[in-house]
């Protein structure tokens, strides 16, 4: 283990990033702990936490997920995807809403679902679980509204800006949405073994995460075709993040949370995303080696 964690900071080391680690077999609980208990800004992996909660209350018959919603142009949270980058009127269900919101990150999907669902009933999911440092504070669209305030007058152009990154509090585990990486393995864990929703909800959630579209990140430290890799990734400026699940052939199955920081405000960062797949890989060796 003293080797993995050696390797693990060397590669965060190399990538020029602070990474915080969690990884576990979600069979036999053996794991790999390289800062698992760190407050961390979750950025858009709390939508993992509101795809469990929103399949809870359809497990309870509090909603339908085929339940149409309304999603006019006007007061869509931004984002560069899905129904924020959309420009005329949509009507989507309730299912489609969380497909959008996990597979490309949407977050004008993901507002629309926390207004049916609640923040409330998100944060009780979690306290359920057992995740005792994951915490919704705001809406994503609130989230990046605290963003815009924080950086002035000057708007988007000062997030390239050390001093402005240091006073944004989306950045601020105390102040924003949050977890560490041991919760969040112990949520995939408890959706992989049906223990945080009835197995036809389990089914469907599974099925979501399967279907994200980024592959540069967790992904990237699993390029066969016969490993699965189902996860969410956060983004926000000097962060980099992604929970997921990789599994394989012989029935292997892993729940890896990586969250990292960089000094670097550049919105393009090649090897801060790929470190992630690769601190993914070196953890879920160590946990496949005889």
């Amino acid at each position: 283990m003293t080797d993995t964690l050696g390797r693990l900071r060397a590669a965060f080391d190399d990538a020029g990033v602070t990474g915080w680690l969690h990884a576990v077999d979600i069979d036999s609980g053996a794991q790999v702990d390289a800062g698992a208990d760190q407050p961390v800004c979750t950025a858009s992996v709390h939508k993992l936490c509101l795809l469990v909660a929103l399949h809870e209350h359809a497990a309870e018959g509090r909603l339908d997920l085929t339940e149409q919603i309304e999603c006019p142009p006007a007061g869509r949270t931004p984002g560069p995807t899905g129904l924020a980058a959309m420009l005329d009127p949509v009507r989507l269900s309730l299912r489609d809403a969380a497909f959008l919101m996990m597979s490309v990150s949407d977050n004008t999907a993901a507002d629309l679902l926390l207004r049916r669902v609640g923040l409330d009933a998100v944060n009780r999911t979690t306290s359920r679980l057992g995740l005792t440092r994951t915490r919704a504070v705001h809406g994503f669209g609130e989230m990046l509204a605290t963003m815009r305030e924080d950086a002035g007058p000057a708007g988007a152009r000062a997030l390239t800006d050390p001093h402005v990154i240091t006073r944004l509090r989306a950045l601020d585990p105390a102040r924003s949405n949050r977890s560490t990486p041991r919760d969040m393995t112990r949520l995939l864990g408890a959706v992989w073994r049906d223990e945080a929703c009835p197995p036809e909800q389990g089914a469907a959630m599974r099925r979501i995460l399967g279907l994200q579209v980024w592959p540069h990140r967790l992904a990237s430290g699993f390029p066969f075709d016969d490993v699965h890799v189902a996860g969410k990734t956060g983004t926000l400026p000097t962060l980099r993040n992604e929970v997921g699940v990789v599994e394989y052939p012989d029935g292997g199955r892993y729940a890896v949370a990586v969250f990292t920081r960089t000094a670097h405000t550049a919105a393009t960062l090649p090897a801060a995303d790929a470190v992630i797949g690769t601190a993914a890989r070196i953890a879920v060796d160590a946990l496949r080696a005889p």
